[in-house]
């Protein structure tokens, strides 16, 4: 993304000379010099200069040109209705798009009509439904680093103690650090600090924000690739004026961490400018605290702009609350996104529970599984909700249909309080609040204190259900302005307005009948065009029985248009009832949309009981309809019986169940087997059974009875960082160092080849050293799935150290896959067995089998061949004399063909064929025969 877009530069060369309206736009363009202009020129935006080049070329479109007395310039357009769909191409661009909408009734005005920005659209404070495509959350995140980042309005800065993740040991040098995620579009809003960068790090993985603003000294390297950074202007985060905006917004909360309180104010800031606001506040100017101007107008200084009224609650959380799943988790065990395998994307934790029926449910499901929970009562709590429902069908039914008609009230009252909710929206509300009764009506039995507080706490505001009711009509049209939205019983004007009109039509229905027989002309016909309004239409051959009252309005090819005096008259009263009664319901709809934002925080609070009750009904239909069993939260270790992978078992026509067993007695195991047979998903199974415990869901299992995870590490699967200059090995090792700097022994670890990016012998090291610190310096439940078999020499060693493998039945040269774990260690890899499988040709298969037993054969032998206390694997240095044996440099058994023999054994021994793909096999037998050739 350009870092400045600025003022046009052709423009700037003649500024003194720009029309009225291109100074306007030029005079916009400098004041959000960060955001590509699109200016409302007509029916359509406009861009112009270098910005209409860019925008031509992204959105594809014709760039045309407009000439004035000062020049020609370049000029592309997109029309207002259908703008979303480019917005959405510039903001994939890496654009920040500033709407500027005409804020003057064109015929109202003499000259050139006023425009402002109304909203700036960016990736992480989109509203709109056309880009929201989906119905999770959509963040902007705000980081502060350390506290001269923003200070106090004199420059002094206040270095009280501190409590909370923020007091952390082993801080960064920058810390603490604030941050602060918010969902403009429903208001979502969370803070919290600490000590750590990498804490940070593991929030931001958490919550995946789409775009992020940071302060002047904050990192920007610890957000993903995929979110926009932008650094944010330093007064923004000055703490005192940072502290009154949070509380305009939020009330005194008693935010003790000043990096949580600058993070927020300078969130809300940005967000107040993208709704419209100054644009020489935060990033662009220098006063943070400046009046910013809304939709509905502007808001006093001090005060949260009208737009934004519905953010309302700010949730401040401490990380060390919920089970950690930081991104490299979140990946790995592929609970949101997962990767695509030849073109094809497979099903994530979240799809296969999701049996959510509204929006407000989906996102409260992936926030509870972004969050588990560490309180076990609040554990239970969640999982007698869900037994309940699990165990009453009709119950259970009943309130998925409900719940199936309840709207995104969330988003909703977002727009309406930011004055772009029309009057179907409105109804939407109304019909998710006539839900409420039954939904209560539903519960009354109850038994679950979770239900019955649920029950008791609903609120169906009815006053706003009412209000609706009795303002909006049932079936409102689209355009606000056009009438047909307020029924005229809601208020007496509106009502005589609307007789009127009424009658004065009535009138002009009859005119036809009773001018036909006044007149003798039985083809007369009365009509109505835009253009000329009513009238009277008389063909051509009865013309001469026109009445002398008639007055000629319009001439047709084969007949003339009259009006008569009368007829003049109703039309005018007619035309002066429909245009007063438009203009007064769009008076009346605003009034209402008004007393209804005013009631946001009331909605906002029952849309998070429904979210709440919908993923109740989710995770209860998931535990009927596939098995799932309560598990118990709290023991000492894990045992789990016939435990199953969530979304494994839904895209295998057989699931093979597995055993997990883990104490203090066993608490590390070594699990060996080969490729395919399972060790990768056993892990990620019990990984994710006691993901969707803590988060309150059933599990898949026969039973279980699980401690409480305060994380989940995991180091599973090759990938690299080109980008970043690091190799896969160098992302393995870094992984693996963060757990073995941050693992405690109530945190699951799941590691998975680990050293298989460098030699055997290093990777064997480097295995072993890691089992051994795990085992002694932090005492985690660890899986340790490995190739390297003699690792599992080390269970007879280390106490709480145990073998597992994947049973394996060998059929001649085939291999098949019995996907059950068993005690003890794997008898092999069966590496080749593998490649045969994936497809690698016979004669590379056959030819890595005949060296293999040659490697076999040549391990076998070599014990047995000690001469003169020499091994005669050894090689002795080859001379480089002609004669190959002078100086003492000979071959062990003076026989040049053993050597070579030993030498390509020692090679092939060096290769992991069991971890290798098919094509470094083929390149290494390729390298293997080339050495045998020469």
């Amino acid at each position: 993304m350009d870092a400045a877009l600025g003022a046009p530069a052709k423009m700037a060369d003649r500024e003194g000379d720009l029309t009225p309206m291109m100074a306007q736009y030029f005079e916009l363009c400098r004041e959000y010099d960060d955001s590509l202009v699109l200016f409302q020129v007509g029916d359509f935006y406009e861009a112009f200069c270098e910005a209409a080049e860019r925008v031509a070329r992204l959105c594809e479109i014709t760039l045309t040109k407009r000439e004035d007395s000062t020049g020609e310039y370049a000029m592309a357009g997109i029309p207002i209705d259908n703008a979303e769909s480019y917005i959405e191409r510039l903001l994939e661009a890496g654009y920040r798009v500033a709407v500027a909408d005409q804020v003057q009734d064109p015929d109202e005005v003499t000259g050139v009509v006023d425009r402002a920005v109304t909203r700036v659209v960016t990736p992480g404070t989109l509203t709109e439904d056309e880009l929201l495509r989906s119905p999770d959350n959509n963040y902007v995140a705000c980081l502060t680093a350390t506290e001269s980042d923003g200070g106090d309005s004199d420059g002094s800065t206040d270095r009280t103690d501190r409590t909370g993740p923020a007091s952390a040991p082993g801080a960064d040098e920058n810390g603490p650090y604030g941050l602060a995620l918010l969902d403009v579009s429903t208001g979502d809003c969370y803070a919290t600090s600490a000590g750590r960068l990498d804490s940070i790090a593991d929030e931001l993985g958490r919550f995946a924000p789409a775009e992020a603003i940071v302060g002047p000294d904050a990192p920007v390297d610890v957000f993903d690739g995929d979110c926009m950074v932008s650094p944010y202007e330093r007064t923004a985060f000055q703490t005192e004026s940072a502290r009154e905006r949070v509380e305009a917004y939020f009330g005194d909360l008693g935010l003790a961490d000043e990096a949580e309180v600058r993070a927020c104010g300078a969130l809300l800031a940005y967000a107040e400018y993208t709704r419209g606001g100054n644009p020489d506040a935060g990033d662009i100017g220098d006063d943070s605290t400046a009046a910013v101007a809304g939709p509905d107008g502007a808001s006093a200084e001090g005060e949260p702009t009208a737009a934004l009224d519905y953010i309302n609650h700010l949730t401040r959380y401490d990380p060390r609350e919920y089970m950690l799943l930081d991104r490299v988790a979140l990946e790995s065990l592929e609970l949101f996104d997962r990767r695509a395998v030849h073109g094809h994307q497979g099903l994530t934790l979240v799809d296969a529970l999701d049996e959510t029926a509204c929006a407000l449910g989906r996102r409260k499901l992936n926030d509870w599984l972004r969050r588990p929970l560490l309180d076990e009562d609040r554990i239970a709590a969640r999982h007698d909700a869900v037994a309940e429902l699990t165990g009453d069908v009709t119950l259970r039914e009943r309130l998925h249909e409900l719940l199936d008609d309840v709207y995104d009230v969330e988003r909703l009252v977002s727009r309406v309080a930011r004055g772009r909710a029309n009057a179907r929206d409105l109804r939407s509300l109304h019909d998710t609040l006539a839900v409420v009764p039954d939904v209560e009506e539903a519960l009354a039995d109850a038994e679950s204190k979770t239900l019955v507080e649920l029950r008791e706490n609903l609120d169906s505001l009815a006053d706003v259900r009412d209000l609706i009711d009795r303002a909006v009509r049932e079936d409102p049209a689209a355009e606000l302005t056009e009438g047909g939205v307020v029924k005229p019983a809601f208020d007496d004007e509106l009502g005589a307005l609307r007789e009127t009109e009424r009658e004065g039509k009535a009138w002009i229905d009859d005119l036809e009948a009773s001018e036909r027989e006044r007149t003798g002309i039985d083809s007369l016909k009365v009509g109505h065009n835009s253009v000329h309004g009513y009238y009277i239409e008389v063909t051509d051959p009865n013309l001469d029985s026109v009445p002398d009252d008639y007055t000629r309005r319009q001439t047709l090819k084969n007949a003339e248009r009259f009006v008569t005096p009368e007829l003049k008259e109703r039309e005018d009263e007619i035309i002066r009832a429909e245009g007063r009664a438009d203009d007064l319901e769009y008076e009346l709809f605003c009034e209402v949309r008004r007393d209804v934002a005013e009631e946001s925080e009331r909605v906002q609070a029952l849309a998070e009981r429904l979210a709440r009750l919908d993923v109740f009904v989710s995770f209860a239909s998931v535990a009927a309809k596939f098995d799932y069993s309560r598990p118990e939260v709290g023991a000492d270790g894990f045992d789990v019986e016939a435990g199953r992978h969530p979304v494994v078992e839904r895209t295998e026509e057989r699931f093979v169940p597995n055993d997990a067993h883990f104490d203090e007695q066993d608490f590390f195991a070594v699990i060996t087997g080969p490729n395919m047979s399972g060790k990768s998903t056993y892990m990620r199974q019990v990984a994710l059974i006691a993901v969707l415990a803590q988060a309150g869901s059933f599990v898949p299992a026969a039973s279980a009875r699980l401690p409480v995870v305060d994380r989940v590490f995991t180091r599973v699967g090759a990938s690299d960082d080109i980008a970043g200059g690091r190799s896969t090995f160098m992302v393995e090792m870094t992984e693996l160092a963060d757990i073995l700097q941050n693992a405690t022994e109530d945190s699951l670890v799941l590691l998975d080849e680990v050293g298989r990016g460098t030699s055997t012998a290093d990777g064997l090291a480097i295995a072993r050293a890691v089992t051994e610190h795990v085992h002694e310096a932090v005492g985690a439940t660890t899986l340790f799935a490995t190739h390297h078999h003699e690792l599992t020499a080390i269970a007879d060693e280390l106490p709480g150290v145990f073998n597992l493998h994947f049973e394996t039945e060998r059929e001649g040269d085939d291999v098949a896959f019995e996907h059950e774990v068993a005690p003890g260690a794997a008898a092999a890899s069966y590496g080749i067995e593998v490649a045969k499988m994936a497809g690698v040709p016979a004669d590379v298969v056959q030819r890595s089998r005949e060296l293999l037993d040659e490697s076999d054969a040549g391990a076998a032998r070599g014990p047995a061949a000690e001469t003169n206390g020499h091994d005669a694997s050894e090689s002795v240095r080859v001379s480089n004399t002609t004669d190959g044996a002078q100086n003492g440099d000979v071959l062990a058994g003076d026989d040049a063909d053993s050597a070579a023999d030993a030498r390509l054994a020692e090679e092939l021994e060096a290769l992991d064929v069991a971890t290798m793909t098919p094509l470094e096999a083929m390149n290494a037998l390729a390298e293997l025969k080339a050495s045998l050739d020469e």
